[in-house]
């Protein structure tokens, strides 16, 4: 019996020892981090704006931390492209994944891609968050988004919503628009967004659900006629225009978002010194006009809360796919 005792305590002790040494490592670590370049990874195409909200952040932190940090676009396959990309790297905090609303979605879009964003990766921060504006093209006869719904219905599969690309929350929000009213309606998918908006324009699409700043001078230019922002409130930039909430569509009050993430098993004490540095850089005043005239609101906050975040996303995403049968 004592021999079997000091085996186990002999064990214990190891077990212990081992949790020190890595408990220390990982604090040495951080004393040390970063003292090489660390790349934030985008999933999308430069001038989108996770691909700018990416380069504010670079920039703030390189001025207020003296830390040299690059952004590589890293583009397809809704995000994760990008995403694999800092999954094959080392989890030292060198390597930055910026994720948007659309890769939430990506496990039941792309089954095979094998990424799952709660279990790969581990969270440091939501960046910011920006809106969607309800668009149709400027001769289409509607006014507010009861009038469209009702044309929809008397026309069913006969207009069509666009949007630039399977996967994007153009097409995203438009699936859980048609989820929530029932409308029979055909998505026309694009290869580039600007296309899509000059084709809505030009009257070969009906409406579209899109990101507010390529579309808040075209709609004030009455090139495209807005019916509703999916903000809770109203937005300074299109003033007047209704939120979708005010119109009886609490449900499509949803937002895009940047957030930051390494990937998981990195340093907790260097996703604690990452995430502070980025609070840090959210709070400078330029930093939070620049992203205000990009149409996105500052957020921040700790991992735990982007962690929560990001795992209710991928839940609502997921079930629109499945509830919408979106197949790629």
């Amino acid at each position: 019996m004592t021999i079997k005792r000091s085996s186990k305590l002999a064990k214990s002790i190891a077990i212990l020892t081992c949790l020190a040494a890595s408990v220390a490592t990982g604090a040495a670590w951080a004393q040390t981090y970063p003292d090489r370049t660390i790349r934030i990874v985008v999933g999308t195409a430069p001038s989108t704006p996770t691909d700018i909200v990416s380069r504010i952040i670079a920039n703030e932190l390189q001025k207020t931390e003296g830390w040299t940090v690059i952004v590589e676009n890293k583009v397809g396959a809704i995000n994760t492209i990008g995403a694999r990309d800092v999954l094959q790297a080392p989890a030292d905090g060198y390597s930055i994944f910026a994720a948007s609303m659309p890769v939430t979605a990506a496990g039941a879009l792309l089954p095979n891609s094998q990424i799952d964003m709660v279990r790969d990766f581990t969270p440091i921060i939501k960046a910011s968050v920006s809106y969607n504006v309800l668009v149709t093209k400027p001769k289409l006869d509607v006014s507010s988004m009861k009038e469209l719904v009702e044309l929809l219905k008397k026309n069913p599969g006969k207009l069509n919503y666009s949007s630039g690309g399977h996967g994007t929350p153009a097409h995203l929000v438009g699936e859980l628009f048609k989820l929530q009213t029932k409308v029979d309606v055909a998505h026309v998918p694009y290869q580039q967004l600007p296309q899509a908006i000059q084709d809505l324009m030009g009257g070969s699409n009906d409406y579209m659900f899109v990101t507010t700043l390529p579309v808040v001078d075209l709609v004030a230019n009455g090139n495209l006629k807005a019916l509703a922002v999916t903000s809770s409130k109203p937005l300074p930039a299109f003033k007047g225009v209704p939120t979708v909430g005010e119109q009886g569509f609490p449900e499509l009050a949803v937002t895009d978002w940047v957030g930051f993430l390494m990937r998981q098993g990195t340093s907790p004490e260097i996703v604690t010194k990452m995430n502070a540095a980025m609070n840090k850089a959210l709070q400078s005043q330029a930093v939070r006009e620049t992203l205000q005239r990009i149409g996105a609101d500052v957020e921040g906050g700790t991992p735990a809360e982007f962690g929560a975040f990001v795992a209710a996303q991928v839940k609502q995403w997921e079930g629109v796919v499945r509830s919408a049968n979106i197949k790629m």
